[in-house]
């Protein structure tokens, strides 16, 4: 597996966006995770992965969407993103995922991108804006990897994402980025509708003969103002979807990445653990992107001058976001006790981000449900590269040694 793996990656990549992953990802994330850990050693706490909302529009309406993507087009200008970012590389940080709405519907996308070809960007995006010739810029930039989302088959497709034709237009999207070499990933957002068509072999061996690099596999939540909750997995199924990846990474030539257990099977929240935060379009700072509550932003503010690092050091609402949820469950307090996020918010006055202002009152409506923490049943990795290297930068840093100790409230789950 690991020789055809290399192979691939050898002849299927351009060797310039290999080498730039190899190094801005690689050599420069695993530094800025080292600089995470010393931190932590502090009790500072700066995540070195941010994921940044560039937009809020979108061309498809998905089920359980929680972003505002109708409303008015929010666009984050490059007079706000390259402030934010330089400070944030300054505090050591390399990788950014750029999130929506759709990234690719921002008219100044690819100004954001290109100053800064000493770092690492993951696009999600689903595909259908880009082209031939937005595909070879993303060559020519090399330091940018598209992670294109697929639903399901072509009927699965169009239902779960409000427009016809999703499947093919995503499609050839992807085919784009693979004719012109670049390092491309496939996520799926596993529901119901589709958890029998995606969570097989047979749709992994197609990815790996069309040129995919990697996969990303994570459960869909019910969020927004139509979260559809008849889609949501069981706790049986949530636990097939780990197995299912676990073994595959034994046996398949592609990446799959998770971001929800660490190398013993046990679950975590990023968000929750300090390893990530999400930026809005509008510049605030949140927990993370199903969380629309902010204190903070990254914009200029004579009301509070404090740089970027102390708005993340010094950030009480982000503290007690995390000291609340890493007591509480291993797992998404959002999925788990909605209430008491609620009670966070409020204690905070945290500001609602969204444009629909019902956030508060989803949140409410919300009732507890089972997420990636399933207790009595982890599963380890099997694959020892993913073992050796979840060990050393991807866990809970000791986040969760208070739950470990009994410090908890029992999450109130219930299968959908």
């Amino acid at each position: 597996m690991y020789l055809r793996l290399f192979k691939r990656l050898l002849f299927e990549t351009d060797k310039r966006l290999l080498w730039k992953l190899a190094w801005n990802m690689g050599v420069k994330g695993v530094l800025s995770i080292e600089r995470h850990k010393q931190r932590l050693k502090r009790g500072q706490v700066f995540p070195p992965f941010l994921y940044v909302s560039v937009i809020n529009s979108c061309n498809l309406r998905c089920q359980g969407c929680w972003v505002d993507v109708s409303a008015k087009m929010e666009a984050m200008p490059p007079e706000t993103f390259h402030p934010f970012l330089r400070e944030a590389k300054a505090m050591g940080n390399v990788f950014f995922g750029i999130v929506g709405g759709e990234p690719f519907m921002h008219p100044r996308l690819f100004e954001l991108l290109e100053p800064h070809p000493d770092c690492y960007f993951q696009v999600f995006t689903n595909g259908h804006f880009i082209t031939e010739e937005k595909a070879k810029k993303l060559r020519r930039l090399g330091n940018v990897t598209p992670l294109i989302s697929v639903e399901g088959n072509e009927i699965v497709s169009d239902q779960r994402r409000g427009r016809a034709n999703v499947f093919s237009k995503t499609m050839e999207g992807i085919k784009n980025c693979l004719k012109h070499k670049v390092f491309t990933g496939v996520c799926t957002s596993v529901c119901q509708t589709n958890f029998d068509d995606i969570i097989q072999e047979k749709w992994l061996d197609r990815l790996i003969d069309m040129g995919v690099m990697y996969a990303w596999f994570h459960i869909y939540r019910p969020m927004g103002p139509d979260a559809c909750t008849d889609l949501c997995l069981s706790p049986e199924q949530q636990l097939a979807v780990r197995k299912f990846v676990v073994e595959m990474r034994t046996r398949k030539p592609i990446v799959i990445i998770d971001a929800y257990h660490d190398g013993e099977g046990q679950a975590l929240c990023p968000a929750a653990t300090g390893m990530t935060h999400h930026i809005n379009p509008w510049g605030g700072i949140e927990p993370c992107p199903i969380i629309q509550f902010t204190r903070e932003s990254i914009r200029p503010d004579d009301a509070d001058p404090r740089s970027l690092r102390d708005r993340f050091l010094k950030s009480a609402f982000l503290q007690d976001f995390r000291d609340l949820a890493r007591t509480t469950t291993r797992g998404c307090i959002v999925l788990e006790r909605p209430d008491l996020l609620k009670e966070l918010v409020e204690k905070h006055g945290a500001k609602d981000a969204t444009v629909r202002g019902k956030a508060i009152e989803e949140l409410e409506a919300m009732t507890g449900r089972s997420s990636q923490y399933n207790p009595d049943n982890e599963i380890p990795e099997q694959n020892w590269l993913y073992r050796l290297a979840k060990r050393f930068w991807f866990n809970d840093f000791g986040a969760y040694g208070a739950f470990e100790n009994g410090i908890k409230t029992q999450p109130q789950a219930i299968s959908p």
